[in-house]
């Protein structure tokens, strides 16, 4: 087996236990929203405002979906529309202090969540996933610049 291979093999192993792990750390999340709704406000925490389309291509749905995702947020006091400071004609979704706190309670729960288990593990496998962290924060950014492009 060439190192190639071994390579691609190891990608796909990590690949596919950091994706299950994802995926049943966001099907444990309290349901008070839509994923989807949920995603917008952690992009808008991430990147800071945004125009409806593209929050809406940036998680994957319609221009009129996110308009109506929108509407329903900001009746709810998580998000709110602003003009651009230099092009009047734009709007900007901005995220109010309610969303902001909103997405800071539900990834400290995340963590909590996942805290819980590492404690769980033996010292070796904790050592191991610490020695890791520098690759997994560059993973996340990584997978943060090809999802929403460049910071606005």
């Amino acid at each position: 087996m060439s190192r190639q291979d071994a390579t691609h093999g190891a990608s796909t192993a990590i690949g596919s236990v950091l994706y299950g792990l994802a995926t049943r750390a966001v099907r444990r999340l309290p349901r008070d929203m839509s994923i989807t709704s949920a995603a917008t406000l952690a992009t808008l925490h991430r990147t800071g405002p945004r125009r409806i389309t593209e929050l809406a291509a940036i998680e994957g749905v319609t221009q009129p979906a996110m308009t109506v995702l929108v509407r329903v947020m900001e009746e709810s006091g998580l998000v709110e529309r602003r003009g651009h400071a230099s092009d009047k004609r734009v709007t900007l979704v901005c995220l109010t202090e309610a969303g902001a706190s909103y997405v800071q309670a539900r990834r400290q729960a995340g963590a909590d969540a996942f805290a819980r288990l590492i404690d769980e593990l033996a010292d070796d496998e904790v050592e191991a996933l610490v020695a890791a962290l520098p690759a997994l924060a560059h993973l996340a950014e990584l997978e943060s610049q090809d999802r929403e492009g460049p910071k606005r």
